[in-house]
């Protein structure tokens, strides 16, 4: 009995750990609804990879109902005016418009695309540089319990002014992974964003469903380095931005993509140590608890009926009969990971009481 308590709080401490010390990377792919091939593709992607549906897109329904079915976050991707002149999608938000008239057509896209939780714009310098305009879009949104996801068109962007009347809660893009359709590109930014995130805690990058970003991100995930934490964008909304000591960018972070366990390390440095060691030791577990997730999701989240379908982890884990996230990390598997795991530690890292004591008590699990 003992043995199995402890088996529970370590992997209770593994998960938890991880999941707060991480650096925390959200992707948005925009332009959703127009290219159902290649749009399937991004859903075969990991869950917290969220999409943006255009409203008017002749699959905006089909593919934002199967996206949510798979439990990813799905958001709005409205179109609102640039300040160059091209053309325009229909129902765009413009200067000119009345608050009724953005309103109708908020109301619209909302029935367009269901099961949204928040809203991007698509294009939309004209208006999201102009203060009146944007407080007229936040009034809308507020009324929906929204958040708002500036693309950042344009770098005076009045969406923080705006939103503070009315207490839509606003993030904004910090990267751009397909202004330019190459791959070299591509990976470039991805590389930023991930430098990003650990610079600053946390970071949000868009792409595009275009099949060479598709190519790339399906090469790259993969391989994301073991101290970024892919999350859906509303996990951002009360994140406080601030530099992680043990993971502050030293020029040389891109070359971790591929380098896995580099960052260990790290461990020798006279930073704050327990956040660098519990980190390492639990990266390539927290890989494998969300591949796994993601498995369990995709193969029964189909045969559920939609009221049993919500985007709490909880109420995923609850129809497979499962008691809690701790009952899948005590699995044998999993704990056999965590400590293959451990032994990429320096032995000076194992020694310290609280590593040591996971260790044994893993090695003691593996050996019954």
């Amino acid at each position: 009995m003992r043995n199995k308590i402890n088996t529970a709080i370590i992997a209770i401490l593994l998960l938890f750990t991880s999941i707060a010390f991480a650096s925390k990377l959200a992707i948005v792919i925009d332009d959703f609804g127009y290219r159902p091939a290649t749009e399937n593709q991004v859903l075969k992607m990991p869950i917290n990879i969220s999409i943006a549906v255009l409203p008017d897109a002749p699959h905006a329904r089909e593919m934002a109902t199967k996206a949510y079915l798979q439990g990813r976050e799905v958001l709005i991707h409205l179109p609102m005016a640039p300040l160059s002149k091209q053309s325009l999608e229909r129902n765009t938000l413009s200067p000119e418009m009345s608050l009724e008239e953005m309103a109708r057509i908020i109301r619209e896209a909302v029935n367009k695309v269901p099961y949204a939780s928040g809203l991007n714009n698509h294009m939309g310098s004209a208006m999201t540089s102009s203060l009146r305009d944007m407080r007229n879009v936040m009034r809308v949104l507020s009324h929906y319990d929204f958040y708002f996801l500036d693309s950042m068109t344009i770098g005076n962007s009045q969406s923080l002014n705006a939103a503070a009347e009315t207490g839509v809660q606003v993030i904004k893009r910090n990267v751009f992974l397909d202004d330019a359709q190459n791959e070299v590109d591509i990976r470039r930014q991805f590389n930023r964003a991930v430098m990003l995130a650990r610079r600053n805690g946390s970071a949000i990058a868009i792409g595009h469903p275009h099949p060479t970003t598709v190519r790339i991100l399906q090469q790259i995930l993969p391989l994301l380095p073991v101290d970024i934490m892919l999350v859906r964008p509303s996990l951002l909304l009360n994140e406080k931005s601030g530099a992680i000591p043990f993971l502050a960018s030293d020029g040389k972070s891109t070359l971790l993509l591929n380098q896995r366990f580099r960052c260990i390390s790290l461990c020798v440095n006279s930073q704050v140590s327990p956040l660098v060691y519990a980190n390492i030791m639990l990266s390539s577990f927290t890989d494998k608890v969300q591949d796994t997730l993601h498995k369990i999701l995709s193969s029964k989240i189909q045969s559920l009926p939609c009221p049993l379908v919500v985007r709490t982890a909880d109420s995923f884990i609850q129809p497979y009969g499962l008691s809690s996230p701790a009952s899948i990390l005590c699995s044998g598997s999993f704990l056999r990971h965590a400590y293959q795991a451990t032994y990429l530690l320096p032995n000076r890292c194992r020694r310290l009481p609280v590593i040591s004591w996971v260790f044994r008590s893993l090695r003691k699990h593996n050996s019954n």
